[in-house]
């Protein structure tokens, strides 16, 4: 197989499956190495395809879905120009229609001509493999899915032509890589530096599933909307009472662009000097990232603030225009403070100069929003309306008096406790 011909397509990650299967292929049946050696390396492939299919989710065709999911995470010239924007022009389109062609040689591969070459059977189940449980550890379902439609319509390509269309489709609609298969990340730093990792199963909460709180959302949606539509667009900040639905606005934010090619990095203070270098790998992709940093505030010890001043808003280098910074926070002024601390600044001679300090990374939040603890009546419509949803046949009157006592005992009036009375309730039910 002319493996090694590929141009675009090359140095894969986990292709190592790819480059023992070619070795197979290429094998002549009067060839002087010994089959005994040869079956080893074949159910040795076979075996880490059932692992990827375990770990990854994948069903059916095996060998399609290990090829498809080459194409679609590897991230080239051609893939990266393609993500969002779809087909590009130039003679990079010759290169990659070489590499398809080699590609749809894999797909057509007829496994009967190894099977007689190696003198075994072929395990049926490599052609129609049925998973444990509709997912993997790797994707959550809904990216398993696209991975095996994309093996079956690469499948069903006529020419290198439908081929090369088939995948320029794929990578304008989803993406190519992590950034393109996952909506959300966290960031991991080891040895080898920042890496950038997907999280793979987010809450699918949506900004209709949160009552109330239309002035704020509708500000979160206007300067998120603008964000992605390549406008000028800010940094926002969510602050305001604990249970009020700061960070499920921002999920249901991710989740209701994501189809736009809005991204997601969680970051953690603990984190700030690293931001530097996560920006470095996201700035010149064609996907919208919202650095998120949840539940921000700093005890006055605690200087990591200077790193996120900076990134926002500071340096030589601008903050690319794809990268926005979305914070959610119980305070309005994000470095805590106390009578001791005015004290001391009494004693200083530029106290003034001090103040502003603390008081310029708020500032550096273009929108800021708020989001207040709901009032009884307020409380009792979100009760009235989250039971509709999860279909909880009370009395009404029962309902309220019932959400009421919830409250007293379980932090009192919050959009939080309403869900967490209404889960209580559905799981008594159940």
């Amino acid at each position: 197989m002319r493996t090694d011909e590929l141009i675009i397509y090359r140095n894969m990650d986990e292709g190592e499956i790819l480059s023992d299967m070619s070795y197979l292929m290429d094998v002549s049946e009067d060839s002087a190495c010994e089959t005994e050696k040869l079956r080893k390396t074949f159910f040795s492939c076979i075996g880490r395809l059932v692992d990827m299919a375990v770990s990854h989710g994948f069903e059916g065709n095996l060998w399609h879905n290990y090829l498809a999911y080459l194409l679609a995470s590897h991230e080239n010239a051609y893939s990266t120009s393609c993500e969002i924007v779809g087909a590009v022009k130039g003679s990079i389109n010759e290169a990659v229609k070489g590499d398809f062609s080699i590609f749809k040689e894999l797909f057509e591969y007829d496994f009967k001509a190894l099977s007689k070459k190696l003198g075994t059977d072929i395990p049926a189940f490599l052609y129609d493999y049925a998973g444990v449980s509709g997912h993997g550890k790797v994707f959550n379902q809904r990216i398993r899915d696209r991975i095996c439609e994309l093996g079956m319509h690469l499948a069903q390509a006529k020419d290198a032509e439908e081929f090369q269309a088939v995948m320029t489709q794929f990578y304008k609609e989803f993406g190519v890589g992590k950034l393109g298969l996952h909506k959300a990340f966290r960031a991991e730093h080891d040895e080898g530096g920042v890496r950038i990792v997907p999280i793979t199963k987010i809450a699918h909460v949506q900004l209709d599933d949160l009552v109330g709180y239309e002035i704020p959302k509708k500000k979160l949606i206007d300067n998120t909307e603008a964000f992605v539509s390549g406008r000028k667009a800010n940094n926002c900040l969510l602050f305001g009472d604990a249970g009020t639905g700061k960070s499920s606005s921002v999920k249901a934010i991710l989740n209701q662009y994501y189809d736009r090619g809005l991204r997601m990095i969680e970051v953690y203070k603990h984190q700030f000097r690293d931001l530097n270098d996560i920006i470095a790998q996201i700035k010149n992709r064609n996907y919208k990232f919202i650095i998120y940093m949840d539940d921000l505030s700093f005890e006055e010890f605690e200087i990591e603030y200077k790193y996120l001043k900076a990134v926002i808003e500071g340096g030589l280098e601008r903050k690319p225009d794809n990268v926005l910074i979305y914070a959610t926070s119980n305070r309005r002024h994000l470095i805590r403070e106390t009578f001791k601390d005015k004290a001391d600044r009494d004693e200083e001679l530029h106290t003034n100069d001090t103040v502003q300090e603390k008081l310029s990374l708020v500032a550096r939040f273009g929108v800021t929003i708020y989001f207040g603890k709901p009032d009884k009546k307020q409380f009792q419509e979100i009760v009235r309306q989250l039971a509709a949803k999860n279909e909880i046949d009370l009395p009404e009157d029962t309902l309220l008096l019932e959400a009421n006592k919830w409250e007293l005992s379980h932090g009192g009036l919050s959009g939080r406790t309403a869900q967490q009375f209404i889960d209580y309730l559905s799981g008594m039910k159940e």
